[in-house]
């Protein structure tokens, strides 16, 4: 949203503009042991998708490799573009828009708790924990049509320098 301010060292009129902040989430999925799931260390509280914000000149696919390392330990290969997400209150924080991939670990051995995480496991889809915060229950309902045949990822461009 484009909102007109004055300086106010010069007075005059400038435009400022008021966008989405941009996120990545991943869904990362072992078969056999489910898909990671942190708990979220700061507000809002309760368990998550890992993911984070996309920093000025990164590359969202870069973006979401990067999140997952340093909130699960976890070295990601992104394997699928789920969807975006950008209802104006997913986040009660600010509004943000999550580019939403799929990836499975190169060694899920490697899975600890980082950053923003107060601890990180696998759960079983059937089995989540809650409460689930922003809307990764509804992310995670699209997932499971994916786990069933019933809707489809699409294909991520790869980081660049892989």
């Amino acid at each position: 949203m484009k909102k007109t301010v004055l300086c106010p060292h010069c007075g005059k009129p400038y435009s400022r503009w008021r966008n989405p902040a941009p996120t990545t989430d991943v869904i990362i999925h072992e078969p056999g042991r489910g898909v990671v799931i942190i708990r979220r260390a700061n507000e809002p509280r309760g368990f998550a998708l890992p993911g984070g914000f996309i920093e000025e000149g990164e590359q969202a696919e870069a973006a979401a490799v990067r999140e997952m390392r340093e909130e699960t330990g976890l070295d990601v290969e992104l394997t699928g573009l789920l969807g975006v997400y950008s209802r104006p209150h997913r986040d009660p924080r600010q509004h943000t828009l999550s580019v939403v991939f799929t990836g499975r670990p190169r060694d899920p051995e490697a899975l600890r708790a980082g950053d923003d995480a107060a601890a990180a496991a696998f759960y079983p889809p059937e089995a989540l924990p809650s409460p689930l915060v922003f809307d990764h229950a509804r992310i995670l309902a699209d997932f499971a049509e994916v786990l069933v045949g019933r809707r489809q990822v699409a294909p991520v461009e790869p980081p660049e320098g892989h």
